[in-house]
């Protein structure tokens, strides 16, 4: 570092003293000379563009384009001859190459001093480059202008990057990175690793029939697959020349060395890597690593990467990035024009990186993806009154290992998943905003309560149709499946039967009394049409939208028409009817840690609005949530019935661009007493499956089974054993549809 720093003395000196004795030899003068006969001559007249501040102007033009990088802007502040002694290409690419081996993020500059000589000046700058590794560096400048075409301009060459730079002078950098740290979930156990691995896989022609009920046996009991999922497979790919299975640690397959080496047409492959483990857990919010692309190498070089790292490009490992790749380290080189190092110009080591601990729980996140097997949608788990999210789940999944391109198996699956027509990676707990169906009637219950139009005990007699729209007769879910209307309701029991006439006779009566758009505004208040604010993972908005007709309010009265919102935001408003109207901001990141577990940087659940509803409305939902569980007529009571910890939920079938509707079901659970375990908020939705009751709800069972008693206690109504389907799709029976065709006439 001294080295480089007499260098740049050195030359910096020599500039100061050209300005010294042109100073000097000014003062001497007048206005005028006097040529070789004694004869006054007049100087050359200088334009006022080319006087002192026209040459200020164009050096603080200079330093500023530098600045932001404006390449054009400063190569046009340059002389010709210094445009004809390096192309515009030339110019741009010597000063990235500076920046990219110094790894700066900015710079600053500054001028110090002017001296103006007739037709030239110099220029005294001080430059403050702001590098990611090596900190601050510091440079003095001279800037030599002449005038050209009555202006001034730059007389350019290398050490106006640097001053070391100059004679042709250029630099290397060698990075240094101390490896990546790991995710763990909020007990410990870890999600992701650098570890030694293994790639399993099999060669269906070397197989022995004798041997395949112990080869399923041990590949379960090492992958932690189910032995049945294993057999689909290998039946559905006999003809293939090679069968990826899965990856472990390397110490894992070690340990049943004995057990593996037995078994016929097992291919275990070893690499080094970053290993999500069980086939990734929770990959839509952990992520994955890609090797840096030739589009991003100069911006990384910047950051101080060689440039041959993986980084994060999803989820947490995108999110956290800075934390777990940790600082880099490095040293900088000046080398003269022949490539021989000169001095070494700055050195710094590297920062160890961080861990980060989630607050996903591992094994009620995998149980949770195994129950969504076979169906599109997304499960998100979260403390009620906390935001902490236990579980996140997109279905269908994928395996982060997939993009472990040191993993033997990467090259059979990568290509399938990243062209794959069920959008495997797409996050639909926070990217896909859905229409809520009949989990929006608990907004349109508040506000037909807050109107004063509606009290809970206000009598409606819900019939098969619906005619109150001229021209339109709508139909109820109760005649399209056959059973008995549910009469004369009050307006907590048209939650509990998820009485769409009801709904409707709300929305439209609102409208027509000019409210409706208080359904919006309540909307907004439980977070709807808004990102909740989870900082870890990209998320949308969804919309709620003012109904401009009758057929709007209609619509949206029971979540259908324009309105959209993700199984994220209705996890957040669900927990605010729960825990007393805070909506919390969700998290996944609980701590950063150092290696030895030293704590860094924690999160704290934070409150980032809260519901200004009337208490006394709020408890009149909750009854009603509570109700569609413990009453007979309540459309979630068959699939929630015996389940010992209070549920208070809304099941919710909503119509799509399919067929068949989206099934939902959010609920909470309200025993933290009894249980001794943080009351959770459970939202699922299975895409174009089929009713609310039939299929998200038995899968909202299973989680909360899960959480508080750490196994199922009955199977799904479409598996055959345990997480096996019995069906390719369930068979689904009837309880409810939210909208059914606009008939323009009476049947």
């Amino acid at each position: 570092m001294a080295e480089s720093t007499a260098v740049s003395r050195q030359i910096v000196s020599r500039g100061l003293s050209l300005i010294c004795t042109m100073m000097m030899l000014t003062a001497s003068c007048t206005p005028s000379s006097f040529g070789t006969d004694g004869i006054m001559v007049p100087l050359p007249t200088i334009s006022p563009s080319a006087g002192v501040e026209g040459a200020r102007h164009i050096v603080q033009s200079f330093l500023e384009a530098w600045q932001n990088e404006d390449y054009d802007r400063m190569y046009s502040l340059v002389t010709r001859v210094s445009r004809d002694a390096v192309t515009r290409d030339e110019f741009e690419k010597k000063y990235r190459d500076a920046a990219q081996n110094l790894g700066y993020e900015g710079l600053e500059g500054s001028i110090l001093s002017m001296l103006p000589s007739g037709m030239s000046a110099q220029v005294a700058v001080h430059v403050l480059y702001r590098t990611t590794v090596f900190g601050k560096m510091e440079r003095d400048l001279i800037m030599n202008l002449t005038t050209e075409d009555d202006d001034w301009r730059i007389q350019w060459e290398d050490g106006l990057i640097m001053p070391e730079l100059h004679g042709g002078n250029w630099l290397t950098s060698e990075y240094t990175s101390s490896g990546r740290g790991d995710i763990y979930d909020r007990n410990g156990i870890p999600i992701a690793a650098q570890v030694n691995a293994m790639a399993i896989g099999i060669k269906p022609a070397d197989l022995l029939k004798p041997q395949e009920g112990n080869l399923l046996l041990a590949l379960s009991k090492l992958t932690g697959r189910p032995s049945d999922s294993i057999k689909r497979q290998i039946d559905e790919n006999r003809d293939a020349l090679y069968i990826p299975i899965s990856e472990v640690t390397a110490q894992a397959a070690q340990q049943m060395s004995d057990e593996l080496s037995l078994l016929h047409g097992l291919v275990m492959t070893p690499y080094n890597g970053r290993l999500y483990f069980d086939e990734g857990a929770a990959p839509h919010a952990v992520g994955y690593l890609l090797k840096i692309s030739p589009e991003e190498i100069e911006d990384y070089r910047r950051k101080g990467y060689s440039g041959e790292e993986k980084v994060g490009v999803s989820g947490l490992e995108a999110w956290a990035e800075e934390q777990l790749a940790g600082h880099p380290g490095g040293t900088v080189y000046l080398r003269d024009a022949k490539g021989n190092i000169l001095t070494r110009l700055a050195q710094a080591d590297s920062k160890a990186p961080q861990f980060m601990h989630t607050t996903l729980d591992k094994d009620l996140q995998i149980q949770s993806q195994r129950a969504m097997e076979g169906y599109r949608g997304a499960v998100v788990v979260m403390e009620r009154d906390t935001g902490r999210i236990l579980s996140l789940v997109s279905a269908p999944g994928y395996d982060a290992n997939l993009f472990e391109t040191a993993s033997y198996n990467s090259s059979f699956q990568l290509n399938e998943a990243l062209n794959d027509p069920e959008r495997k990676l797409l996050n639909r707990a926070t990217q896909s905003a859905y229409p809520m169906g009949s989990i929006f009637k608990i907004v349109t219950m508040v506000t037909a309560l807050e109107s004063g139009y509606y009290r809970s005990n206000t009598i409606y007699d819900c019939g098969y149709r619906f005619t109150e729209l001229p021209g339109v007769t709508l139909y109820d879910w109760t005649y399209t499946y056959q059973k008995s209307p549910s009469g004369k309701i009050d307006l907590v029991t048209g939650l509990v039967r998820s009485c769409n006439p009801y709904f409707w006779h709300i929305g439209l009566d609102l409208f027509q009394k000019g409210e409706a758009n208080d359904m919006v505004t309540h909307a907004e208040k439980f977070g709807l049409g808004r990102k909740t604010g989870i900082r870890e993972l990209e998320e949308v908005a969804g919309q709620v939208l003012e109904p401009k007709s009758e057929g709007d309010a209609v619509q949206l009265s029971i979540g259908q028409g324009s309105m959209l919102a993700t199984p994220l935001q209705v996890a957040v408003m669900i927990s605010a009817i729960g825990n007393g109207g805070n909506l919390y901001r969700p998290y996944i990141m609980s701590k950063f840690t150092s290696a030895d577990g030293e704590e860094i940087l924690s999160t704290s659940p934070e409150v980032l609005s809260k519901l200004d509803e009337r208490p006394q409305i709020m408890d009149v939902i909750r009854t009603g949530m509570r109700r569609v569980i413990t009453d007979e007529k309540g459309t979630a009571q068959a699939a929630l019935a015996g389940i010992q910890v209070p549920i208070y939920g809304k099941t919710g079938t909503a119509e799509g661009a399919s067929d068949e509707p989206h099934s939902w079901f959010a609920g909470y659970t309200d025993g933290a007493k009894e249980t001794n375990k943080p009351d959770i908020t459970i939202v699922v939705i299975a895409e174009n499956a089929g009713e609310g009751s039939l299929v998200a709800a038995p899968i909202f069972r299973r989680i909360v089974e899960i959480y508080y008693n750490g196994r199922p206690s009955k199977l799904l109504p479409w598996e055959s054993s345990l997480y096996t389907r019995r069906d390719p799709t369930p068979t689904p029976a009837v309880t409810e549809t939210d909208v059914l065709p606009l008939v323009t006439e009476t049947p």
